[in-house]
């Protein structure tokens, strides 16, 4: 899903260049904040969130080199997902699906599988019926899923979530956020991939404040 849909085709043709020369633009690469976003981070760290929606087609492209790149990540960057919420339904659900199995600490074995069944096994996860089930193909117990599914917990990152994701101005996903400062998307930096290398820009960038 693309920020800003009739600049898409452009930045494809025309963006990539100046990142092929690994000077990523502001305004047209990524994009500076005129107003701070929340920082969770303690003095030092620098904080790097993945903006995503479990449906989007291009969050689940880019999911196994965002993680990978993740893993290469300096030890003063802090890295985290952040579900988005763009219209209420199914993408409230989904961020409680995520903070759910946050919750429960399933995120490491079961986040790329959620991708792997909304996207390749066409598995509907749009309600927590459906939710509970596929959690207990999994070999999770189904009850604790609806336990944390409805807890007061995760309703309440749900909610932390979208407050980040519009003081991000966030409107289309995958998009990064760099230190409540900068944020880029796939539409800005050109395609999925080319997302992370703009990210790898910002990251430095934020550190000089």
């Amino acid at each position: 899903m693309q920020r800003r849909r009739f600049s898409a085709g452009l930045l494809a043709g025309a963006a990539l260049p100046a990142l092929a020369q690994g000077i990523p633009a502001e305004g047209t690469h990524y994009v500076r904040l005129s107003q701070r976003a929340p920082v969770d981070a303690p003095p030092g760290k620098v904080e790097v969130l993945a903006f995503f929606w479990y449906g989007s087609p291009q969050c689940n492209t880019v999911t196994p080199a965002l993680e990978a790149w993740a893993g290469r990540l300096p030890g003063d960057v802090l890295f985290r997902h952040v579900p988005v919420a763009l219209r209420d339904e199914p993408f409230t659900a989904h961020q409680r699906l995520y903070y759910a199995l946050e919750a429960l600490g399933q995120l490491p074995a079961l986040h790329r599988k959620v991708y792997y069944a909304i996207h390749v096994g066409r598995t509907r996860l749009d309600a927590p019926a459906d939710m509970a089930a596929f959690v207990a193909r999994q070999g999770v117990d189904a009850e604790q899923f609806r336990a944390a599914y409805a807890s007061k917990e995760v309703q309440a990152k749900a909610q932390r979530a979208r407050q980040l994701s519009a003081a991000y101005k966030i409107d289309g996903v995958p998009a990064i956020g760099v230190q409540g400062r900068y944020f880029t998307t796939a539409g800005l930096a050109g395609s999925p991939q080319r997302l992370l290398a703009v990210a790898d820009f910002l990251i430095p960038l934020a550190r000089k404040g």
